[in-house]
């Protein structure tokens, strides 16, 4: 490679080196998933959105500012209830540096963005603790292929993120159907990851639905259905169209590990192609365990994102050092193309990342 990277290699690391150096110097095409779940809304689970009823404008929000610079359906940008702005900005910043191209995919969601998207036709989540929280899991999946068979020919490779509040208790609850053990180890936005929370509402939700720990393992498709969220179906088919004809780059935390795990259900031979794109506040999280999920039925390799707060002069900022928020909006994944594309350092993101801030919180 011409020029050292800052991206940390945390699992895999001669796949994710190989994977960086394929995508190096290559054209993006940076894929946001947005989705709601009833989930998100369980107090004490998520800190998407000021309070558990603004989560359903959160995602809508965050694909508005990637696209526009700002958001429509709140004023201002999404904020955790401490204030610290959403992971969008991030992204956002790393895709304007790069000039890199954003295409908003809908797999369900309450509040529609006012921005142009493409929508699979899938329905907001109910609450998991039903054990009946995805509506036509298999039909979004199958449009979500055929997407992105299309789209894997409109670039040299896809980056696609997600924006969903509660998020990685939907991730643990599909993990723990497929038999993959997660308890303890996926990621919260929260300071204080409330994992007991998390197992409480998964075991509600497989009891609700007639399932246990494992029972789903050959049937991804209901364990989606059970205790999934409707990002999980279009991330899947999106990836399983694309690896053929482009690597996949997927941008995200823990709740990636649900898509791999997922994808590993349904076409094996797809995670071939595919790497995990996350942030360092992620993979040195010592409340969470990305490769600890990841190794227990794949070999696809994670990299992070080596993003750096501390020199912010942005309290909202430098809070993300003391692991509130973490990765969301794809930051990681989009971070990574924009290095790997234009040989952007941490340094210059976090220079336009505070230049975006200052004129957002303005708008307040």
């Amino acid at each position: 490679m011409a020029k050292k990277l800052d991206v940390l290699f945390a699992h895999n690391e001669e796949k994710a080196k190989a994977f960086l150096g394929r995508i190096e110097g290559k054209k993006p095409l940076f894929i946001c998933t947005i989705a709601t779940t009833e989930t998100g809304k369980i107090p004490g689970l998520s800190a998407a959105g000021a309070n558990p009823d603004f989560t359903d404008f959160t995602p809508p929000a965050d694909a508005e500012l990637l696209l526009l610079g700002k958001c429509k359906s709140i004023q201002g940008v999404p904020i955790t209830p401490d204030g610290i702005p959403t992971p969008g900005l991030i992204t956002m910043s790393a895709l304007h540096l790069a000039d890199i191209p954003v295409l908003v995919v809908n797999g369900g969601v309450k509040v529609k963005p006012q921005i142009p998207y493409v929508d699979l036709g899938g329905n907001s989540g109910r609450d998991i603790r039903t054990g009946d929280s995805v509506d036509n899991v298999e039909e979004v999946v199958e449009r979500a292929k055929v997407l992105g068979q299309q789209l894997a020919k409109a670039a040299d490779y896809l980056v696609i993120g997600e924006s969903i509040p509660g998020g990685t208790t939907t991730a643990l609850g599909v993990l723990s159907a497929l038999g993959v053990e997660a308890e303890g180890k996926v990621s919260s936005t929260l300071p204080l990851n409330p994992h007991s929370l998390k197992s409480e509402v998964v075991r509600a939700g497989l009891k609700a639905a007639g399932e246990k720990f494992g029972s789903l393992k050959n049937n991804p498709i209901k364990a989606i259905s059970c205790v999934g969220d409707p990002m999980m179906p279009a991330l899947a088919g999106l990836v399983i169209g694309a690896v053929r004809q482009s690597p996949v780059l997927l941008a995200g935390g823990t709740q990636m590990t649900a898509v791999l795990a997922v994808i590993s259900a349904l076409d094996p031979i797809a995670l071939c192609n595919v790497a995990v794109g996350t942030t360092r506040w992620v993979t040195k999280d010592k409340s969470s365990d990305i490769t600890g999920i990841v190794r227990q039925f794949c070999d696809v390799p994670v990299l992070a994102a080596d993003l750096d707060f501390e020199p912010s002069t942005y309290p909202g900022l430098r809070i993300y050092e003391t692991g509130l928020v973490k990765e969301g909006v794809g930051a990681g994944g989009a971070s990574i193309a924009a290095m790997a594309k234009s040989g952007v350092t941490k340094d210059q993101l976090l220079k336009e990342i505070e230049r975006n801030y200052a004129s957002l919180m303005s708008l307040k």
